[in-house]
């Protein structure tokens, strides 16, 4: 039994072993590039794309709002069906069902 335990101790009696395990365990654990940082790292730049992507998709979105804006009749459509507002001469009517009530409510939280 005893002879079993040495044959596996055997390679760490090699300093160059023991030098290249110490390093491994150096590198993966404790170092400031370690593996561990470096996964925590790559998440961190995951999400960050992911955000990226987001901004991107908003930013379009606005450059769209922004072009229809940028007419007359945008701007008279963005008052009339937001802000209610209409013109001297006529009157609006604003017929709203109960879903799309809710459908408000949860647009607008």
């Amino acid at each position: 039994m005893a002879n079993n335990s040495s044959k596996y101790l055997k390679p760490f009696k090699n300093i160059f072993v023991l030098i290249l395990v110490v390093f491994a365990v150096w590198m993966i654990f404790f170092d400031a590039n370690s593996w561990l940082i470096h996964n925590e790292l790559n998440s961190d730049i995951d999400e960050l794309e992911i955000e990226k992507d987001f901004y991107k998709n908003e930013i379009t979105k606005d450059k769209k709002a922004i072009k229809i804006l940028s007419t007359e009749e945008g701007v008279e459509q963005l008052a009339r069906e937001k802000y209610y507002m209409k013109k001297d001469n006529e009157e609006i009517f604003i017929i709203e069902y109960q879903d799309s009530i809710a459908n408000k409510d949860k647009n607008e939280q």
